[in-house]
């Protein structure tokens, strides 16, 4: 399967798609095209015009009243570029690199950045034989890019730097000797352009988003799992309260609720109490705003993805060349932390039911297993998924209202981004832990309401999950039930239009 890069615009959905599909990149005729006018309006820009332009024949940031000489417009770019390849700390997942290569890729292909063709696909090549650029989390204040880490996507271009390539980290120049290639000489403006952007917050933000999207799913399901387990009421699920108060997320929650335990003998049994818990009872209202929120972020990633977000941008029909501030972060700096929130409470409340069913309520054992006292039961995974929760609190903080002044005074607000980025997957990946201990204790909880069955359609789920991680008769090591689920639920592939609609 092959992508064309071009006019049409990206979307969550295709992207989903062409990472299940490990899909390769081609430049359609028309991107070709633009790219390659767009590079000789400005070769020709630059022999005309003898005045100044910023990041083309000038030093960057606070240096950009210094003129250079056109022999050194090559080097300057080249010394762009290593000089600030200073990313530091943990190293960015290959599953987000890739993602960078792709959107990096894709703002390029307007023709509005002046790199050559050649520069374009390279970086398509890299993309379609898995050759990602090392890259570091820490650099990026999210202002005039992401420059560390965009300097770092860009190294082995030049034959600098290191990959990885088939499960190893290479130095770069093997890989150039193997593909028989030269190092890219960047021309005027190729540098500042490869890493003015916001590639490394939108790859983190689409990298999450699609996680989030998932656990949003799964949060319904383990909640109905563990309504069931709870003996819990279906009437806070009903249309009538939700049209009364007509959210679209409240609304989708308590229906895919109801869709989920169709059928079920345990919802349907006389109950003898008259309410549930908060956790239970509100979870479409919980939940629900979770989904509003995932749309309103779908809706800047989406926009963020089809943009230009170097600078300066070139318009050919216009004659211009126009500094601006595209570079700057600030909308998905909020949009990342405003996922961080709403995905952390999905967790909260998680643990909330993970903490019911433990508490030996409404004919449950003690902590979910027999013979408590001898046996622990599930009394500690209920504290390690307190532990996430109140780590997730101190991530959510948000990163987006600080700021802090750099090149000299000339960057004097920035967005950190990605800060909010970084600190999104760490929300998300542990909401993602909080969800499995809550799957472990509800399917275990749901033994003890035999011979009464859920669903078929939960039933059937917890089936081919017990063939992974089996009900606990006695205690063992619970760490093992928690990573065989993690693996599990990693492993199942939902439907693009179960978890976009």
């Amino acid at each position: 399967m092959v992508h064309e890069i071009s006019s049409q615009l990206l979307d969550i959905t295709i992207i989903k798609e062409l990472l299940l599909s490990n899909a390769k990149l081609s430049l359609s005729a028309s991107s070709t095209d633009k790219i390659v006018a767009c590079r000789e309006y400005l070769e020709q820009r630059l022999k005309d015009q003898k005045t100044p332009i910023y990041g083309i024949n000038t030093g960057f940031g606070s240096l950009c009243n210094v003129k250079i000489s056109d022999e050194h417009l090559s080097k300057l770019q080249e010394n762009l570029v290593m000089s600030h390849a200073c990313g530091t700390g943990d190293r960015v997942p290959e599953e987000i690199i890739k993602l960078m290569l792709l959107l990096k890729v894709q703002s390029l292909s307007y023709g509005h950045s002046g790199v050559q063709l050649i520069t374009v696909q390279r970086l398509i090549d890299f993309y379609n034989h898995d050759i990602l650029p090392v890259v570091f989390e820490q650099g990026s204040l999210g202002a005039s890019g992401d420059l560390a880490p965009l300097a770092h996507l860009s190294l082995p271009l030049l034959g600098k730097g290191s990959v990885y390539y088939k499960g190893k980290e290479v130095p770069t120049s093997e890989i150039l000797k193997e593909f028989n290639w030269e190092p890219i000489e960047l021309k005027a403006k190729e540098g500042l352009a490869l890493l003015n952007g916001t590639q490394f917050m939108s790859a983190y933000g689409v990298h999450t988003l699609l996680k989030a999207y998932k656990l949003s799913y799964f949060a319904d399901f383990f909640a109905s799992i563990s309504l069931e387990a709870f003996d819990g009421r279906l009437e806070p699920f009903n249309d009538l309260i939700h049209l009364v108060r007509p959210h679209n997320g409240q609304l989708k929650t308590a229906r895919r609720i109801q869709e989920f335990v169709a059928g079920s003998e345990l919802i349907s049994q006389e109950k003898k109490h008259v309410q549930d818990p908060y956790s239970f009872r509100c979870v479409p209202q919980v939940h629900g705003a979770t989904k509003d929120t995932l749309a309103f972020i779908k809706k800047t990633f989406e926009t963020e993805i089809n943009s230009v977000t170097d600078n300066p941008n070139i318009f050919i029909q216009e004659e211009a060349i126009i500094s601006g501030g595209n570079f700057h972060g600030q909308p998905l700096a909020l949009a990342l932390d405003y996922l961080a929130i709403a995905v952390a409470e999905l967790g909260n409340i998680s643990e909330r039911r993970t903490f019911q069913l433990v508490s030996g309520l409404r004919g449950l054992p003690d902590f979910l297993v027999n013979n408590p006292g001898l046996n622990s039961g599930f009394m500690i995974p209920q504290y390690t998924a307190a532990s996430i929760v109140s780590q997730n609190k101190q991530l959510a903080t948000p990163a987006s209202i600080d700021s802090i002044v750099s090149s000299n005074g000339q960057e004097d607000h920035v967005s950190m981004g990605a800060n909010a980025a970084t600190k999104a997957k760490k929300v998300i990946d542990n909401v993602e832990r909080i969800l499995a201990i809550e799957l472990l204790n509800a399917s275990q909880a749901l033994v003890f309401r035999s011979p009464l069955k859920s669903s078929e359609f939960i039933e059937a789920y917890l089936l081919m999950y017990r063939g992974e991680v089996p009900f606990v008769d006695e205690d063992r090591e619970l760490h093992i039930a928690i990573k065989d689920t993690l693996l599990f639920m990693q492993n199942m592939v939902i439907e693009s239009e179960v978890l976009f609609d």
